[in-house]
């Protein structure tokens, strides 16, 4: 028998599958607004990036997290939120991966 079955899902913004954990998943919630689920439980539509800022400004700048949630685009709220959230994840160094 072998281990635990690990849950896979893609990020948007640099396509790498990984394990579920190690994503952020954003949710679009019934009132169409695009939010962060830090939990991974909220209901609704969801998307995952990896905790790296470059995967966020792919995912945001081109539209990707947008097609992702099914939503025609993000509101300046959302994306706004969404953009602060990146802003404050640490700059990842290239030399470790």
């Amino acid at each position: 028998m072998t281990g635990k079955h690990i849950p896979q899902r893609t990020c948007i913004g640099c396509r790498e599958v990984q394990g579920k954990r190690q994503l952020v998943r954003v949710v679009r919630q019934a009132d169409g607004h695009a939010r962060i689920d830090l939990t991974g439980k909220q209901p609704g539509r969801g998307a995952y990036v990896h905790v790296k800022p470059a995967c966020w400004q792919a995912a945001l700048a081109g539209g990707r997290l947008a097609h992702a949630l099914k939503m025609s685009n993000l509101s300046d709220d959302d994306r706004a939120e969404l953009q602060a959230y990146a802003a404050a994840l640490p700059i990842e160094d290239e030399t470790e991966t």
